[in-house]
Formats: C-alpha cells, sequence, structure tokens
C-alpha cells in the first residue's frame, strides 16, 4: 500500500470521526426541546395539554352526556433555590367535575429589593394522566416579573378530559397533582 494511498484512508476515516462527533455534539443540543416536544405532543412523564376555549366547551359537552364524574385536583408550588419568592396555590385541592371548565389561583411575592423575572415549570402527577390535563390558560405560559415586594394573584383555567374515563390506565385515578416550580430567568 503506497503512502498516498494510506494518508487518503486516514483523512476519510479521521473526517468520518469528525462528522460522526459533530452530529452528537448536534443532538446533544437538540435533546432538551425535541424532548420537550415529545412530551407536549404525547402528554409522556406527566406534561399537561395546551388546549383552547373550544377543546374545552367539546370536553364540557362529552362530560354532560357521559355523567358528570368528579376527580379531586391537588395543587402543589415551590420554588428554586435560586429566586427569592414565595408562591403557593390558594387551595391546595379542590374536587372538580370532569370536562368543566375550572379555574385555581396561586399567589406568588418578590421577597428581594430588585425586580425578578421567572418563568415556571410544570408537571402533573400521577404521569398517565398528564395527557388529559388540558390548561386553557395559565401562568406559566409567559415570564412573570415582580417588582420589590410585589404580589400577584395568577390563575390557571383547566378542565379534565372526559377522555380519560376510557383510559383503563387512569379511569380509577381518584387524585391528580399539578405542581410548579419558579425558576428565575436567566439573562443571556
Amino acid at each position: 500500500m503506497t503512502t498516498a494511498t494510506l494518508e487518503s484512508k486516514n483523512l476519510r476515516v479521521a473526517m468520518f470521526g469528525f462528522l460522526a462527533a459533530l452530529g452528537m455534539l448536534g443532538l446533544g443540543y437538540a435533546a432538551v426541546p425535541l424532548y420537550q416536544l415529545f412530551c407536549q405532543v404525547t402528554g409522556f412523564g406527566g406534561t399537561t395539554q395546551r388546549a383552547t376555549d373550544s377543546d374545552a366547551d367539546l370536553a364540557a359537552r362529552m362530560a354532560q352526556s357521559a355523567g358528570a364524574k368528579t376527580i379531586s385536583i391537588r395543587f402543589d408550588a415551590s420554588t428554586g433555590r435560586d429566586i427569592p419568592w414565595t408562591f403557593e396555590p390558594e387551595q391546595v385541592t379542590d374536587t372538580v367535575q370532569i370536562g368543566e371548565r375550572e379555574m385555581a389561583f396561586f399567589t406568588a411575592r418578590n421577597n428581594s429589593d430588585q425586580p425578578i423575572t421567572g418563568n415556571a415549570t410544570f408537571n402533573v402527577e400521577p404521569e398517565q394522566t398528564g395527557e388529559y390535563f388540558n390548561k386553557i390558560q395559565c401562568f406559566c405560559f409567559t415570564e412573570q416579573t415582580l417588582q420589590p415586594g410585589q404580589e400577584v394573584r395568577m390563575p390557571v383555567l383547566f378542565y379534565v378530559d372526559p377522555a380519560i374515563m376510557d383510559d383503563p390506565n387512569a379511569r380509577d385515578v381518584e387524585q391528580i397533582t399539578l405542581s410548579y416550580t419558579f425558576h428565575r430567568k436567566i439573562e443571556p
């Protein structure tokens, strides 16, 4: 084998190795947003669904025709260590009719002496109910900026899809927990 052929093969192997490493790096950066998108579409991992008013109206009609079953909703609130806020639900539990629109309120207070912007992450447990828990409006859809000492009341408009009654893994669930955690927005 000639030196030129060997150098050509080495260069080809090095190029394939470099491209494979570059591809893995790209997949590493894309993994979080792709996983988040997958969870939002499928409800995997307890990710709630985002609904519209027309979806809620249809769910309410389905619930009325199916009979009014109720389910307990537990509200949980916490903050990350990076945000000096007090954050809590106004009501810890509520019993709601499946398919009916309901509203829950959370309060947040900025305990610092400077304005702080935060983002709320959310989760639903048990995770098999995530695809049936639909939020129509939520403070978690946008950033929240609180001035020093400011306290705000933040609503969540939601419903539990009556299709939960057709899922053998979710229909016997008696309580759904909706959890929020506020984190400080990281400035670029």
